[in-house]
């Protein structure tokens, strides 16, 4: 069950009560008779593990023109050709 607190707007007297959602508010203050105020106050709330980031919340998407991995160039390593001389002529055929 939520706690909450009152203040009386006459004698300032305050005090906190523990009620059900299906509870009505007070709004007579128990010591002189006046008007009760809710007091709202601010809930401490925290935030443990991930995910409560922009960075942590999922990963960055991916765009078309670029990828994780660098492109494999298409330049194909041709082998030097070195033309020799056989070291004997051929006859030739006369």
């Amino acid at each position: 069950m939520p706690t909450y607190s009152y203040r009386c707007t006459e004698c300032d007297n305050a005090f906190d009560i523990k009620q059900s959602f299906s509870d009505a508010t007070l709004t007579e203050c128990p010591v002189c008779g006046g008007v009760l105020r809710k007091v709202f106050s601010p809930v401490g709330v925290t935030f443990n593990g991930g995910g409560f980031y922009r960075t942590d919340s999922r990963p960055a998407p991916k765009s078309e023109g670029s990828s994780s991995t660098p492109a494999k160039s298409e330049t194909k390593a041709t082998p030097a050709k070195t033309e020799s001389k056989p070291s004997t002529p051929k006859p030739s055929a006369s």
